[in-house]
Formats: structure tokens, sequence, C-alpha cells
């Protein structure tokens, strides 16, 4: 269950190409002021997604699609509406879940993993993430675009995650895809799109 959690979550960035640059200092500084900024206008978030889930020994990827909804400060649901319904959300320290009506829970504080990809799934909404310890952060420049990219310093961490890419719209400073690259050669590629910022989202939306 936590693997197919793993790799269903975040879960949030464009294809590497020829055209990255790495930031300046000054570049970076501007960067995550900018983040900074139009994350504390922030109060709530939802938006629709599509997923690819790319293995290796498979010629196509595997593509998946929902909604994802964020309210301040922490209250997070990934709902998965093609080809399965699948939804999990972030509330209150625990993961919830609701596969195809069968649901079950899991206390965040119970996994060090868990807890550490909740806080970095917050935080790219909240646009407090570039100062965790728990990452070594480099940034590039995309045309339209900005990439953060996280390395995890943990050793049990770096067995479920190589990397996480963060790509932001450059205009708006906010994530339009998220890449979760695995030890192997597999990742999660997660493209965010048709955002809508602070319209009213009930509670009750978070109850799995």
């Amino acid at each position: 269950m936590k693997t197919k959690i793993l790799f269903l979550i975040l879960l949030i960035s464009s294809h590497l190409s020829a055209q990255e640059q790495k930031m300046t200092t000054a570049e970076i500084a501007s960067f995550k002021e900018s983040v900074n900024v139009v994350s504390k206008k922030i109060k709530t978030l939802s938006t629709d997604f599509v997923q690819y889930k790319h293995m290796d020994f498979l010629s196509k990827d595997i593509e998946t699609s929902g909604k994802m909804i964020f309210k301040e400060p922490n209250l997070l649901q990934w709902q998965y509406k093609k080809p399965y319904n699948y939804s999990i959300v972030f509330k209150n320290g625990k993961i919830l879940i609701n596969d195809e009506g069968k649901k079950s829970a899991m206390d965040i504080g119970n996994s060090k993993i868990f807890a550490r990809i909740n806080k970095l799934i917050i935080g790219s909404v909240s646009g407090d993430m570039f100062d965790d310890k728990e990452f070594t952060i480099s940034y590039f420049k995309l045309k339209g675009q900005n990439l953060a990219k996280f390395i995890p310093k943990d050793g049990t961490l770096k067995k479920y995650i190589k990397q996480i890419e963060l790509t932001f719209d450059k205009e708006e400073a906010t994530v339009v895809q998220v890449k979760l690259l695995e030890s192997s050669e597999d990742y999660t590629r997660i493209v965010l799109k048709n955002k809508v910022i602070n319209a009213k989202i009930d509670d009750s939306v978070f109850t799995n």
C-alpha cells in the first residue's frame, strides 16, 4: 500500500532540454521571492492534473487524470477520476485513502518518508519549500519556465526517490508540473492545468 501511495502522490515540471540553464545567485533570489509573494496570496487552489507513469519495460506511459485541491494551511486532496476512482487526503497529520470505496487511513507521523513528501507537496503550493534542510536544491531556467530540482539527503528516502523536479510558470510563479524520479529509470510526471485560485472551498471537501 505504501508503495502504491508513494507513486500516486504528488506527487508536480517540464521535460529537460538543451535550453536548460543554471540560474545565477541573483536569479535564484528573484525567483524564490516571486514564488513567495504569489504563494502568500493563495488561500485555496484547485487544479486539474494529468499524471504520466513512465516504466522502462512499457512502450507507453500509463496515463491517469483527476483534480488536486488545496486549502491553507495544510489540507490537500488528490482525486484520481480516470481510469479509476482513487483519492488521497492529507489532513490533521493523517493520510486518508479511498480506493474505489475501500477506505483506510495512515498516520503520517509513523512514516518519515511520507512526512517529508507531504511537507514538500504542501510547500510547493504554499511556496515554503526552498529552505528545506532535507534536500539539496538546484535552480534552472527554461523557456518561459523555472525549474527547481530537489535531491534527498536522507539515505532512506533516496531508496524511493532519486530526485523531485518542480517546474514553475515564469509569469505566474506557480507550479505547473511535478516530476518524481525513482531510484530506477522510472518516473512519475504530473502536469497541472486549469488552476482556480482563492475560490471558496469548504472543509467537507477533504472528507475521504
